[in-house]
């Protein structure tokens, strides 16, 4: 799979959708996937070079307990994976204000930080 799909992040997706959802899975929480690969199978965007750099430094099973994308406005993003499911949190350092799943979670957590502010 990563031969046939070298850098392509677009191409890794396909592939991992192409797998059976147990196999799939496997991949997700381990350490042959980095995390930024995992949030881009979720959510095919791009968050900002420096949160991108951040996430491949980090592998796929840190995600579990989850891993800080970046803080805006002392409010905390956070990414995890729980349950088979991406999960976008919105963090005061002390308690979660508000959480997003599916596709557009990211893009939720950034959009309800700028209605705050």
């Amino acid at each position: 799979m990563f031969e046939e799909c070298g850098d392509d992040d677009e191409a890794l997706a396909r592939c991992l959708e192409a797998l059976p959802e147990p196999l799939r899975n496997e991949f997700l929480a381990s350490d042959l996937l980095n995390a930024w690969q995992v949030f881009f199978y979720f959510f095919h965007t791009q968050p900002g070079r420096i949160v991108q750099e951040r996430l491949e430094l980090e592998p796929a099973s840190v995600l579990e307990p989850g891993v800080i994308l970046e803080e805006v406005e002392l409010l905390d993003i956070i990414f995890t994976v729980k349950d088979r499911k991406a999960v976008v949190t919105v963090s005061d350092g002390e308690k979660v204000l508000a959480a997003f799943t599916g596709p557009t979670a990211y893009l939720d957590a950034l959009a309800y930080i700028e209605s705050t502010i």
